[in-house]
């Protein structure tokens, strides 16, 4: 189960595992660094010579088989759905494989999505993309590990509804009583090293940054 496919990670995915291993994709929202590299996958599973897979479901925010056709620069009907079977999430949680898949609407412009997968023992939460809200905090509450994004760092004139700090995020993951906070959505211009520190003291727990190859128990 993939939590986004953006622009430029089909290519790392394939470093640790086989894309015809994915058994469902869930879309935080549909901003081209959170969804853009379906079209790639599309490619794969349409053109391979020698597989045949099944519709691969594709969980997300209303419109996602109209963005991503638009996206691959073909017309909606049939867009990219022979391959991938596109479904609106729910409103209630729901199955997916072993897990209890549940959403919460979170603070960007866009909607978008913070996404909670849980075995019913433990459980993930990762934020996508949001300003700091109270949603966030609720369906992070006890979690195991939250993957949050910090995008922007104080001092900075920051637009508001848009991302969080380290600072932010820190304290969504306090607040929640998370078990676990891992950083992640860094953008280039910021240090890595300073978004951590900048978390650090306002988070009793483990905070580690994402990189890429990580594995976590929970």
């Amino acid at each position: 189960m993939l939590l986004d496919l953006g622009s430029g990670a089909l290519g790392a995915l394939q470093r640790f595992c086989s894309l015809e291993s994915i058994n469902a994709v869930t879309l935080s929202h549909l901003h081209a660094d959170h969804c853009l590299d379906l079209c790639g996958f599309w490619v794969f599973r349409k053109y391979h010579p020698h597989l045949r897979l099944p519709r691969l479901p594709i969980y997300g925010p209303a419109g996602a088989a109209d963005r991503m056709a638009s996206a691959y620069g073909v017309s909606p009907s049939p867009g990219l759905s022979a391959e991938f079977d596109f479904r609106d999430f729910p409103s209630q949680p729901f199955s997916l494989g072993p897990f209890t898949v549940s959403i919460a609407l979170v603070d960007h412009p866009f909607p978008a999505y913070a996404i909670k997968v849980t075995d019913g023992a433990s459980s993930l939460v990762y934020s996508g993309d949001t300003g700091p809200c109270e949603s966030l905090v609720d369906i992070a509450r006890g979690c195991d590990l939250l993957l949050a994004e910090a995008a922007f760092v104080d001092g900075d004139l920051n637009p508001p509804h848009l991302h969080m700090t380290g600072r932010d995020a820190a304290m969504t993951a306090e607040r929640a009583q998370a078990g676990r906070l891992v950083l992640t959505h860094i953008p280039p211009w910021h240090s890595r090293d300073k978004m951590l520190a900048e978390a650090a003291p306002h988070f009793p727990g483990d905070v580690s940054l994402a990189t890429v190859g990580a594995t976590y128990e929970v």
